[in-house]
């Protein structure tokens, strides 16, 4: 199925409700404020600008940043999520985020909003398990691993990137350029200047978590072509984590039903069934043959009824 810009009526905008790409960027965006701000605050305390570059890194982006030295991993596990959202310069902030724009648009109008996260976070935490695994594995990586680390969105991009063109890979942008620019073309430059511009510090571990991050989004998209959901123990985790303090939502085991009408100390309706002579002379048939203990409360209802009306 080919997919064309045009063929997309409905927008993604700031406003709308339940936007998971519009609340990853802006976890992005205020995780970099939080952290630029504490690194404006240790440049100010101290005169020399790259001895406070080098005090701010080791005193606060050291406890969140991802080593490749397991040891210090193991002292700070937590390094393997918070690495993924945490941007240490603004120009990678603002690629990042104009990339996520773009793929997540395409990911999230195919797929809805209950695929960004997911795909997000599989890629980002698999090329996080690469990057460990290669730096700790491969001879020549290994003597860097003390001093190695790995930080940022882009494995986590790369596959929503990956996993939008398998979704959708005949989308196009600019219709009026000779038909259009197919996503394909678009994230094999993603690719290519992405790896192109990795740190310097331990480049072939990271490319290879980039690899492992796109690798990620193309597993995660097929299994889902094929009936397999990843995301889906992930979505009801956060649905849970939603329901937490709702104090609207059912209660556990409480048929809505029930609880709504069953309960009531008022009856909903009143029914009045209608007196006719012939319904009467059943009634005082059952009288004569069973008493009037056996009748119903309508019955009874019914009898009254027909005394005051004089049937």
């Amino acid at each position: 199925m080919a997919y064309s810009e045009k063929e997309y009526k409905k927008s993604i905008t700031l406003g709308q409700s339940n936007n998971a790409l519009i609340l990853l960027i802006a976890i992005n965006l205020i995780v970099f404020v939080i952290f630029a701000f504490l690194g404006a605050v240790y440049h100010l305390r101290t005169e020399n600008a790259e001895e406070a570059s080098l005090i701010f890194h080791k005193s606060v982006l050291d406890w969140f940043t991802l080593p490749a030295d397991i040891d210090k991993l193991g002292s700070r596990p937590w390094t393997i999520l918070t690495h993924m959202f945490l941007q240490e310069r603004v120009w990678d902030l603002l690629g990042n985020m104009l990339w996520l724009w773009f793929f997540g648009y395409i990911l999230q109008d195919m797929t809805g909003n209950r695929k960004i996260f997911p795909v997000f976070l599989y890629a980002a935490f698999f090329g996080a398990v690469f990057f460990l695994l290669a730096s700790n594995l491969l001879p020549d990586l290994r003597v860097h691993a003390a001093n190695s680390y790995i930080t940022g969105a882009s494995a986590g991009i790369m596959g929503i990137a990956v996993a939008a063109t398998v979704i959708a890979p005949g989308y196009r942008i600019f219709p009026m350029l000779n038909g259009g620019i197919p996503i394909w073309v678009l994230t094999g430059i993603y690719v290519v200047v992405d790896l192109a511009t990795v740190p310097d510090n331990n480049m072939t571990a990271h490319i290879i978590a980039h690899l492992a991050g796109a690798l990620t989004g193309f597993l995660f998209i097929y299994s889902y072509q094929k009936g397999y959901d990843w995301g889906s123990w992930m979505n009801n985790f956060f649905d849970w984590v939603n329901n937490l303090f709702n104090p609207d939502k059912p209660r556990k085991k409480t048929r809505i039903k029930q609880e709504l009408f069953y309960k009531s100390t008022t009856r909903p309706f009143t029914k009045t069934p209608n007196v006719t002579e012939q319904r009467v002379d059943e009634i005082l048939d059952k009288i004569n043959q069973k008493g009037y203990g056996s009748l119903t409360d309508e019955e009874k209802e019914l009898l009254k009824r027909a005394s005051r009306e004089n049937l």
